[in-house]
């Protein structure tokens, strides 16, 4: 069930009327659902809960907000981070050092051994120069990193190019066939503690197939590990699942997932460890927009809104698709243009769509924003960087200020030598 719903004619964000929030915060803005975040963390648990060990660290990277990851650390996730912001949020956030996995394919220096200094709990390997320093940070320290080595295991996941992550030609990982005597290699030195490997073949994934497809090449390399005499205790399955944003449109449910995983890794006696970001935030979240023009067009009219490619890029990067619907619709529907006020053709979120019908001043919202929109937004054309609420009942905070030209000029400076 989704905690975003019409009642008597108006869009709510759970118990919150949409209109209450535009009107107390201004537009645009994004506005998150506490129950829809725990509902989906809920649902992920419990569809995994066939496996006998399992380990969810939250994509930081999906939706970084503070008040969002704390929920997820209520919901008792961890997290998996790309960077060493993203670890300084993990933690403020709430999240155990234990639980926090240190993934990404350029980890600088100071990010290892400052994450040696958080003890985080485990480090996925991309290199093996990367785990060569990593020992060498940890030996300094007097300690040994538990580590995983990431492996690519030439896998097209089936989504879109550039969130694809396991086939050959991507950065991540090291090739597959070269993963054991690379491992050996790492588990001999002093400063690490190799425990196992980790996989993850892209994002927005639609089929089980490829996954697993991917966790049976997995299943084959513990295998050989451990003939080799190491003590392969932990496998970081990645994450990936996709989420619908278009009606009509079907993802694999927690429960299939589990039972796919179940059946490919059985036998394994290791934790799965799984990194969730989409599956958890993205329904959980949407763009509420405020109509400024509707501008007569060759063919279709352009529904201009005050949001923008600034705000949520996916359009605009990806060609991504989210749904628009207004928040007190009418009944009536209009075939349009989508867009944005940035001087960019680019600030476009449809074209030639059937929507609700608008009119200038209406407010409207784009669904399934929960997850890579406002952690993608910029200043671009020095628009106000967007505020982002949480609603929880009947109750909303905002979780993230709008941050306009004025504090954003005040981190500038202009040279004296300019001034002079």
């Amino acid at each position: 069930m989704s905690r975003f719903a019409l009642r008597n004619g108006e869009l709510f964000a759970e118990d919150v009327p949409l209109s209450r929030i535009a009107a107390e915060v201004g537009t645009p803005v994004y506005v998150y659902s506490r129950r829809q975040l725990e509902d989906n963390a809920d649902a992920l648990r419990y569809g995994l809960g066939i496996l006998p060990r399992v380990h969810l660290a939250y994509a930081i990277k999906a939706n970084p907000n503070l008040a969002v990851v704390n929920v997820l650390a209520k919901c008792g996730y961890g997290a998996d981070i790309v960077s060493g912001g993203e670890m300084a949020r993990a933690l403020a956030a709430g999240m155990a050092p234990d639980d926090i996995v240190f993934s990404g394919v350029g980890k600088t220096v100071a990010e290892l051994d400052a994450a040696l200094a958080a003890r985080v709990g485990q480090f996925n390997i991309e290199i093996e120069e990367e785990g060569a320093i990593l020992g060498d940070l940890a030996v300094a320290r007097g300690t040994r990193a538990q580590a995983v080595l990431r492996v690519n295991p030439d896998v097209d996941a089936g989504t879109h190019a550039k969130i694809s992550t396991g086939k050959a030609e991507n950065k991540f990982g090291v090739a597959i066939s070269d993963a054991p005597a690379i491992y050996a290699r790492l588990a001999a030195l002093p400063g690490l503690a190799m425990r196992g490997v980790a996989a993850h073949i892209g994002s927005q994934i639609a089929d089980l197939a490829p996954l697993e497809t991917t966790y049976r090449r997995i299943g084959a390399l513990v295998a050989e590990l451990r003939a080799a005499g190491h003590d392969v205790t932990h496998v970081d399955l990645g994450g990936g699942f996709g989420v619908a944003y278009r009606p009509g449109e079907v993802y694999p449910t927690p429960r299939e997932i589990g039972a796919m995983v179940a059946r490919a890794t059985a036998g394994w006696d290791v934790t799965l460890m799984f990194e969730p970001g989409r599956v958890i935030a993205g329904d959980a979240g949407l763009l509420l927009t405020q109509v400024i023009w509707v501008k007569p067009g060759t063919g279709h009219p352009w529904v201009i809104v005050d949001a923008a490619m600034n705000d949520l890029a996916r359009p605009a990067l990806y060609d991504a698709h989210h749904e628009f619907g207004a928040v007190r619709p009418s009944g009536t529907r209009m075939t349009a243009n989508l867009a944005g006020p940035v001087c960019e053709s680019g600030d476009t979120f449809a074209k030639a769509r059937e929507i609700d019908a608008v009119v200038r001043g209406d407010l409207a919202v784009l669904y399934t924003a929960g997850a890579y929109g406002a952690t993608m937004a910029s200043t671009y054309n020095s628009r106000a960087l967007v505020p982002e609420v949480l609603v929880d009942g009947d109750r909303y905070a905002i979780v993230a200020d709008r941050i306009g030209a004025d504090t954003i000029m005040a981190a500038e400076r202009v040279p004296e030598w300019l001034t002079a």
